[in-house]
């Protein structure tokens, strides 16, 4: 008997304790995680992966504030053949490989993760002439705009297919 009148307190604390609390939805830490566009301040490290199975690389580093996001980064096409890549400007008798190369990019938030981005790439290249053998280093400065979208999977890791001209 005392084990029930014990037991029966302790319930109508505990319900008195329910009725008293504030309707209130208190956040989880989940619910207070904002989405990534809207992160105010962040550094990012980026890579090109398939750049690494063709002996070379790439590693941006770049730095978000707000709704820009500025990008610095070094390429290195190892023995990938960028020739035949180009449009209505490759031809079978050359192979261009990517030497190393800096980049800068600044972007643009435009829609949730969509960023509008403009870029200065200080590439050089080695063209070889198949026939020959000959090489040489080519200079090119590129400059160019694009667009492009980070598919994040998780907090932080992200997939960003981009198309720039």
């Amino acid at each position: 008997m005392k084990r029930l009148i014990l037991f029966s307190f302790a319930l109508l604390l505990f319900t008195r304790q329910m009725q008293a609390r504030p309707n209130q939805v208190t956040p989880t830490p989940a619910d207070s995680i904002q989405p990534n566009y809207k992160v105010k301040q962040a550094w990012e490290v980026e890579s090109l992966v398939p750049m690494f199975f063709t002996g070379g690389y790439h590693l941006g580093l770049c730095y978000r504030y707000e709704k820009f996001r500025f990008r610095v980064s070094v390429i290195n096409g190892g023995n990938y053949d960028a020739e035949p890549a180009g449009l209505k400007n490759s031809s079978s008798g050359y192979k261009r490989y990517y030497k190393t190369s800096p980049g800068f990019f600044l972007g643009y938030n435009l829609w949730r993760n969509l960023e509008l981005y403009s870029y200065l790439e200080l590439h050089t290249f080695s063209i070889e002439q198949k026939r020959s053998g000959l090489e040489k280093n080519l200079h090119s400065t590129d400059v160019g705009a694009g667009l492009s979208y980070q598919f994040f999977i998780g907090r932080k890791f992200y997939i960003q297919p981009s198309g720039g001209l």
